[in-house]
């Protein structure tokens, strides 16, 4: 009995040692203790990172922030909410033949909600960008506790790292580097959703929306599909295997083939919409984008491929040397198995390898988690900027690597808590090593930041570090250009060009440059030659002709711009001047049609009619100018466009004799330059506009009753200088009779009607015997005797005064019949 129990006991003490550890998915509801270390791991990572690129809050908009955010309309509110989802992130259709089919509205939707709150005020931009950074390190150390099983001090450990690593500089202090960051805090929301401990149907559905949201934050983002499957799929292995041995499905299996079924379709879903927006045509690349890409043979494509991806992998290790750009001769091809480099290649996928065979030996024991998450986390988001599926648009890009580097951090923190247990003598070194580590990255990420304080600084810290880019050189040479340094422009442009001989866009701008014509068509044609889709080298050619007198072949040049690219503005504009008059009108109505929002089109439009004799539809053009002025009026404009505009329409309308008009515009011009500053002064306007239009209608009528005629009578000036003072008396009295006689005047240009009935007297004229008709002239109008119409130049009978202004507020005066010889002074 006792040797049974012995045995038992015995069989007791050896089965833990025989039994496999538990899965990784059980976890315990997690303490208060453990909670309160978890929210200072929060703390001070969330810390550690706002203060690593504090300084990055007074940076400027430079390099891709420049095409991204300051000139795209989806940005900045010029076009439309809609436009924002049919265009790619550069703001161009997706339909686009020259579009370059980044498809990132969750992106483009955040900078237009930073530029409706705080316009283009850029460190409002930089903010927003360092808080993202901030909660993405805070994701990162709630992953590497839940999801990697890193012990807390160790998580924390990677997050820190993250959060001061280098090679995130481009992604955080530059701006259009937010797609790289908002896609990160969806991936890892993602993976946090899918990997809960008590996770559920609705889980899944959910981090498959999270995972949609990455894509449209950044195109990367959708691999984390692949990796929550890949990961689910590790997790539930021992039961996948106690399932195929036993020939019996578990309740563990057939939750995951439910799962995988959910995320394999969403996944085919996600992929066929994306390829969807493509619009039937692939981006195009050049050989300057990608070097590697466009050699024809296949060895030497591998070659360089396999060594960008170590490079990448080396600049996550080592974040010392680091550029924005990395084209045009900055990685040599590799073009021989006997390059050093290869060895570099050989170290790289030789620890990958490593890692993917402790991914398999691990596959039933799952103690090393931490390693096969981070294997995961490196590889297969840096799988499509790796040339190896898909051709990308540039060599070496730090921004793609913000994902990957969390899996390269929980690898690293790993291997030093593997380290601090399994060689407690190595404790003392490994706090040093970790505190120089820390600190460099602090101090370079600092450094870093400072180049990208401008473009002129970003440049020149980058030529430095790459000297023989020549893309380099050429944006440097167009900072120059725009700063007036010619001759620095020209060097660095040449130089551009000794290090790439078939760099069309340098050729084209030398052009631009360079005094002498046969030079500029010289560097021009160059640029055709090497580059025959290259739109400005025919601009810039057909200006040049036209310049020096060859119309037919500048005509041929701009043709064939537009032909190229029909959206191209400036060179209708410049093919107005050349083309006959028969040919202008499609030509502005085309120019129209590309922009009907800019006014500038509108007044070449009316100029053009104007020319033509069409006055009238001439003003409507001009109209139209300044009513699109009126509505971008909130936008600042170098000219002032709104004066232009209103000076030819005012000048259209003096020409067509429409005074009113021009009173009309020019009450609202000055309203809308006041900038409505209260309900009650454009009120006021308004009020008092209305009553200018009434008084000038009266006149208006009042004239049309006066028919200059020749006759013999005339009046004598005290009768009608006492007619004038007896209206005056009676003018409230007379006012309802009034609207009666302005009905008749309409009707009966000749016939005047009296305003006093009871003061009919004749009065004679010694030459003339005629009758004398009563008056009542209103005070506001100036009466006078010209006697070239009555045809007596010997009779002298003129009025000796005026008479005073009579005030009336808001009343019109009387005005009986009149003389057909007197004048009215109106507006």
């Amino acid at each position: 009995m006792c040797r049974c129990k012995n045995v038992t006991v015995k069989v007791l003490r050896h089965t833990p040692k025989m039994k496999r550890r538990s899965l990784a998915t059980v976890r315990e509801e997690p303490s208060k203790s453990s909670r309160n270390g978890d929210f200072a791991i929060y703390i001070m990572v969330t810390t550690t990172a706002v203060l690593s690129y504090v300084n990055s809050l007074n940076g400027d908009f430079v390099h891709d922030d420049i095409p991204a955010i300051v000139t795209n309309g989806d940005v900045t509110g010029a076009n439309s909410l809609k436009h924002l989802f049919l265009d790619d992130f550069w703001g161009t259709p997706m339909a686009d033949v020259n579009s370059h089919k980044s498809y990132r509205p969750l992106t483009t939707l955040s900078f237009r909600l930073n530029h409706a709150l705080a316009g283009l005020r850029p460190w409002w931009w930089h903010a927003c960008n360092v808080a993202l950074h901030a909660a993405c390190c805070v994701l990162v150390a709630r992953a590497c506790v839940t999801i990697a099983r890193l012990q807390r001090p160790f998580a924390a450990l990677a997050a820190l790292l993250f959060a001061v690593h280098p090679v995130h500089t481009e992604a955080v202090a530059g701006v259009v580097g937010r797609a790289d960051v908002l896609a990160c805090i969806f991936f890892l929301s993602s993976l946090l959703v899918y990997h809960r401990p008590t996770s559920n149907k609705k889980c899944v559905w959910l981090s498959i929306v999270l995972g949609a949201l990455s894509m449209l934050a950044k195109e990367t983002g959708v691999t984390i599909l692949m990796l929550n499957l890949a990961f689910d799929f590790y997790r539930c292995w021992p039961y996948v295997k106690r399932s195929i041995c036993s020939l019996k499905i578990e309740k563990k299996c057939t939750g995951l083939s439910i799962r995988s079924i959910k995320v394999i379709l969403s996944l085919a879903l996600l992929i066929c919409l994306r390829l969807a927006l493509l619009q039937g045509t692939w981006p195009t690349f050049s050989p300057q984008d990608n070097p590697a890409a466009f050699h024809p043979s296949f060895f030497v494509r591998l070659m360089t491929f396999c060594y960008l991806a170590a490079f990448n992998w080396w600049l996550m290790l080592c974040p010392w040397s680091l550029s924005h750009d990395w084209q045009m001769g900055s990685v040599p091809l590799i073009t021989s198995g006997w390059d050093p480099r290869n060895l570099l290649t050989c170290a790289a996928f030789g620890a990958l390898l490593l890692l993917c065979y402790r991914f398999i030996a691990d596959l039933e024991v799952q103690r090393h988690t931490p390693a096969v998450i981070g294997l995961l986390l490196l590889v297969i988001p840096f799988v499509p900027a790796s040339n190896l599926l898909v051709t990308v648009g540039f060599v070496i890009a730090e921004r793609v690597l913000y994902i990957p580097s969390v899996g390269s951090v929980i690898i690293t923190a790993y291997g030093v808590q593997l380290m601090w247990y399994s060689k407690p003598w190595t404790k003392g070194f490994l706090v040093i090593g970790l505190a120089l580590l820390a600190a460099s990255g602090v101090a370079r990420t600092y450094k870093r930041n400072a180049d990208w304080r401008d473009r002129a600084t970003l440049l020149r810290a980058d030529l430095v570090t790459l000297p023989q880019n020549a893309k380099l050189h050429y944006n440097l040479g167009n900072f120059l250009r725009e700063s007036e340094q010619q001759d620095s422009a020209i060097r660095h442009y040449k130089e551009a060009l000794r290090l790439w001989p078939s760099y069309a866009s340098a050729h084209n701008n030398i052009g631009t440059l360079v005094s002498g014509m046969d030079n500029a068509e010289h560097h021009f044609l160059q640029a055709i030659k090497y580059n025959r889709h290259h739109v400005n080298a025919h601009y810039n050619l057909g200006k040049l002709y036209k310049k020096s007198g060859q119309t037919i072949q500048a005509i041929k040049m701009l043709e064939k711009c537009i032909w190229l690219q029909p959206r191209f503005v400036q060179a209708h504009v410049e093919l107005l001047a050349l083309k006959p008059e028969s040919e202008k009108k499609s030509i502005l109505t085309k120019l129209v049609e590309l922009e009907p929002n800019n006014w500038e089109h509108f007044v070449l439009y009316g100029d053009w009619l104007r020319m033509k004799g069409l006055q009238s539809p001439a003003s409507k053009y001009y109209l139209e100018a300044l009513k699109l002025n009126f509505k971008n009026r909130n936008i600042d404009k170098p000219i002032r466009g709104d004066l232009i505009a209103f000076r030819y329409t005012v000048l259209m309308y003096r020409s067509l004799g429409q005074k009113s008009r021009i009173l009309q515009l020019l009450t609202r011009w000055h309203t809308w330059r006041r900038g409505w500053p209260s309900a009650a002064a454009a009120h006021m306007y308004l009020r008092d506009w209305r009553l200018k239009m009434e008084l000038e209608g009266r006149v208006q009528i009042y004239s049309k009753a006066v028919n200059p005629t020749k006759t013999t009578t005339c009046f004598d000036h005290s009768q009608l200088s006492g007619e004038v003072k007896k209206a005056t008396e009676d003018k409230t009295k007379k006012y309802e009779e009034n609207k009666n006689q302005l009905a008749n005047l309409k009707r009966d240009d000749k016939k005047v009607l009296s305003a006093d009935s009871d003061s009919n007297s004749a009065c004679e004229c010694k030459k003339c015997g005629t009758k004398k008709r009563n008056v009542s002239i209103s005070s506001q109008i100036k009466t006078t005797h010209n006697k070239s119409e009555i045809g007596h130049k010997e009779k002298k009978c003129s009025l000796h005064r005026k008479d005073k202004t009579v005030k009336n507020s808001g009343v019109i005066p009387n005005i009986g019949g009149l003389s057909e010889h007197i004048l009215m002074k109106t507006f």
